[in-house]
């Protein structure tokens, strides 16, 4: 039974041994899974990071390529720079060249023509010689002549040739200076126009006839007409315009030919409309005003023109009468406009031929002068204003550059040449003068001259563009039947002098006036 035991034993013990070697088994293989699974996530960590940094290397090596790239581009960009630089310097060194070999076949072609000259003068230099020794040979002949003659016969016979040798030569060079100045003077002197003419460029003026008045209402307008037209009338007396207020809205229109007369008469309505006070003393107030005013502005028009042309040193006297050109016009062309105009060619062309500027520029802005009371004086412009700068201490070179402009006395210097020449350029250019317009207002200041001259006329206004004379008696000085006499003598005598369309109403006024003062 014990080996029965012991086979068990034995049995068991081996079973144990095979459980104790499967367990051992079994723990080593799981043992080795775990293992291999930890090998597997290190491997795959491995790759991971491989991968990464061989997407690191691959940035980096493209940041490296670029780099290198950039840079090798920046050094071509240098080279073509350089080249094209070196390029400019071997084309301007080219040009260069080429002006040196221009330069040199001009000296060449200098050379020649002076080696030309030299010969054609050493040919005249030996016929002169050839000359001289003829000569020689003559005055040797007259020397053995005169040898047999006194000193006094020998003395009138040298002079005599001497003279008659100098005239030969005096006429000849005469003849050739006035022939040399005969082809160039007509050209220098266009060229002198010319420049003249383009450098002083200046508009057309025209002159208008109306002006008007904006209202703030229509309803001033019946304020300006006034009771039974007593304001209207008022106004025109004492401004010597015609005001037209017709259904135009918002505006009234102040007509005249006298530039002065209508500008006043504007201002004036002006200040009655903004004053809203009219009546027929507030009129006279006003107008007088005015024409206190207009007369400030005419002065320092004259003098702000004068300082521009830099003749600051003109008598006040000349200054007032000329600012008055700024309201006259001579065939629709402003005479003071002109007048600075001719003083600004005068001006250039006494520059272009060295005279003195300053000098030219006073006769040329002085030479229609007479202009601004030629319609007061007796005489043409030319002569009043002649006497006015002589008057006024002007002196004798301005005198007579203004009394000659119109060519009405002889020119006695240069500068009445120039005032000629601006005065000629001023009006004739294009579009600077319009004849009709010119011959409109002539005719209207006749009709205003002819009824001025009856005695007993105060005042005279040519309205309604000519087709209206409006003379103001003096009361004191004339009865009704004389002033029907008077407008009736006024208006065959216009009949007889002047010619016009239609006909013209000649209107005469006599009033009236007792003023008393309430203290």
């Amino acid at each position: 039974m014990e080996w029965v035991f012991g086979i068990v034993g034995v049995a068991v013990g081996g079973g144990l041994a095979g459980i104790v070697v499967w367990l051992m088994a079994r723990s080593n293989l799981e043992k080795v899974r775990g293992e291999k699974i930890v090998a597997e996530g290190k491997a795959s960590e491995a790759r991971k990071e491989l991968q990464t940094a061989r997407r690191e290397l691959e940035v980096r090596v493209k940041d490296e390529v670029f780099k290198r790239k950039e840079a090798l581009e920046k050094e071509m960009e240098s080279q073509r720079q350089a080249l094209k630089a070196q390029e400019g310097r071997v084309e301007k060194r080219e040009d260069n060249l080429d002006r040196k070999l221009a330069m040199i076949d001009k000296k060449e072609r200098y050379l020649a023509d002076q080696e030309q000259t030299i010969a054609k003068r050493g040919e005249e230099t030996a016929e002169k010689l050839k000359e001289a020794d003829e000569a020689l040979d003559e005055q040797n002949r007259v020397l053995r002549q005169v040898s047999s003659m006194t000193r006094e016969e020998a003395r009138k016979v040298v002079l005599e040739r001497v003279n008659k040798d100098l005239d030969e030569e005096i006429n000849e060079l005469t003849e050739r200076r006035l022939r040399r100045a005969g082809e160039s003077a007509e050209s220098e002197a266009s060229k002198l126009v010319i420049q003249a003419m383009q450098r002083c460029a200046a508009d057309a003026a025209s002159n208008n006839l109306v002006a008007t008045v904006d209202l703030p209402s229509d309803d001033m307008k019946g304020r300006i007409i006034g009771r039974e037209g007593r304001n209207i009338r008022a106004f025109e007396k004492a401004t010597g315009v015609d005001l037209i207020v017709d259904d135009t809205p918002g505006v009234v229109v102040v007509s005249g030919f006298d530039s002065v007369r209508r500008e006043t008469a504007r201002l004036a309505l002006g200040k009655l409309v903004t004053d809203g006070r009219i009546h027929p003393a507030r009129i006279e107030e006003v107008v007088g005003q005015t024409e206190k005013e207009m007369q400030q502005l005419i002065e320092e028009t004259g003098r702000q023109v004068a300082m521009d042309l830099g003749l600051s040193n003109l008598a006040p006297k000349l200054v007032g009468v000329l600012g008055r050109l700024k309201y006259r016009t001579s065939y629709g062309q402003n005479v003071l406009q002109h007048s600075a105009e001719v003083a600004t060619l005068c001006g250039l062309l006494a520059a272009e031929l060295r005279l003195d500027v300053g000098l030219a520029r006073r006769v040329g802005l002085l030479h229609d002068i007479g202009k601004a009371v030629d319609q007061d004086v007796e005489g043409t412009h030319p002569t009043i204003g002649a006497d006015l700068a002589g008057k006024a201490g002007e002196k004798p070179v301005v005198v007579n550059a203004i009394a000659a402009h119109h060519e009405d006395v002889p020119a006695e210097s240069l500068y009445a040449i120039l005032v000629q020449v601006g005065d000629a350029i001023s009006a004739s250019r294009p579009g600077a003068r319009r004849e009709s317009l010119e011959r409109y207002i002539k005719r209207l200041e006749r009709l205003e001259e002819i009824a001025n001259t009856y005695d007993g006329v105060d005042k005279a206004f040519a309205i309604q563009a000519g087709r209206e004379l409006r003379v103001i008696a003096k009361a004191e000085s004339l009865a009704e039947r004389d002033c029907t006499r008077i407008c009736r003598e006024i208006a065959k005598e216009i009949e007889e002098e002047l010619q016009y369309p239609g006909e013209v109403k000649v209107t005469m006024i006599r009033e009236n006036r007792f003023v008393e003062y309430a203290r």
